[in-house]
């Protein structure tokens, strides 16, 4: 083969590369809305986060959210014309225009405006596993609530009794008053028959804690599931009224869960916040809170916490 033949076909693979990375870019040019966005929803009376995921497959366009409450969901009518992107998410019509790094617009119910919308990428949170941690510390000293506070005091029905943190009635969850980004977290918890609770990693991811009557609940929102997005990866004995733990690690957005000394999530990563998140900052550390707003009964104790050493 002489060398002219050589340099044509060189020539035709240097532009086949071309086109296609010219066919990418164009892509990403004409959908800069691909990808994970953290949303924050202003209303008239509360501020609140939403979740999105954004994907592209054989020319469809398809869109995950995680509203204020519940599951994440697909949303309906998913259209993009430049900058611009429109869908439909429970009766809910958003209609938001890129501007630079993030996006802004509206949440309607027909012609009423229910929510302003800002959504940020969310970042990726690839972190190595730390090399040692610091050695275990009380989250809840057993005597008094010193170090969390309720959510909504006035409905507060969070005490402590025989060294116990007891939700007594269905009212307001409770968080911690430290904010923490990484963590080696052991708690047990004692959940009755028909209960519902959950503990939150920094306050954006729910690890669901329920015995909800049988076929209640899927895989994904069972016992030790992160609520709608992981599944354990096998189902354990039934305990309601007996104490059980949990030991869970986070770093980054990656998460083990060890329950009753079995591993039932193995490293996964965590997509995006659950319902019930106090915010989407997913950048910023968050405290952890446990929810009393579902039904009471529910009882916690030995809850510890180690970090990253320095």
């Amino acid at each position: 083969m002489n060398a002219a033949v050589i340099s044509d076909k060189l020539r035709l693979k240097m532009k086949q590369l071309c086109l296609l990375l010219m066919g990418a870019t164009g892509l990403f040019a004409q959908n800069p809305f691909l990808g994970r966005w953290d949303i924050t929803v202003t209303t008239p009376t509360a501020t609140y986060p939403d979740w999105m995921e954004l994907s592209q497959k054989g020319g469809a366009l398809a869109a995950l959210i995680q509203p204020r409450s519940g599951s994440a969901g697909p949303a309906t009518n998913v259209q993009v014309d430049g900058s611009h992107l429109t869908l439909t998410m429970n009766g809910s019509n958003w209609d938001v225009t890129m501007n630079g790094a993030q996006f802004t617009g509206t949440m309607k119910r027909g012609d009423t405006v229910q929510g302003q919308l800002v959504g940020v990428r969310a970042p990726s949170l690839k972190r190595p596993m730390p090399a040692a941690w610091t050695t275990p510390e009380p989250l809840f000293n057993g005597k008094d609530l010193t170090g969390w506070e309720p959510i909504t005091p006035a409905n507060n029905h969070w005490i402590v009794k025989d060294g116990e943190l007891v939700n007594e009635a269905h009212g307001s969850n409770i968080k911690t008053t430290r904010k923490f980004e990484d963590f080696k977290l052991h708690i047990e918890y004692n959940c009755p028959d028909k209960g519902n609770s959950g503990v939150y990693l920094r306050g954006r991811y729910e690890v669901q804690v329920e015995y909800e009557p049988p076929g209640t609940n899927d895989k994904f929102h069972s016992m030790g599931a992160i609520y709608s997005f992981l599944a354990p990866s096998s189902e354990l004995p039934h305990k309601p009224g007996q104490w059980e733990s949990y030991d869970i690690t986070l770093v980054g957005r990656n998460v083990t869960i060890v329950r009753d000394g079995v591993k039932t999530i193995d490293n996964q990563e965590i997509p995006g916040v659950t319902g019930g998140a106090l915010d989407s900052h997913e950048a910023e550390p968050g405290p952890f809170y446990i929810q009393g707003d579902h039904t009471g009964g529910l009882r916690y104790r030995n809850i510890t916490i180690s970090v990253p050493k320095k």
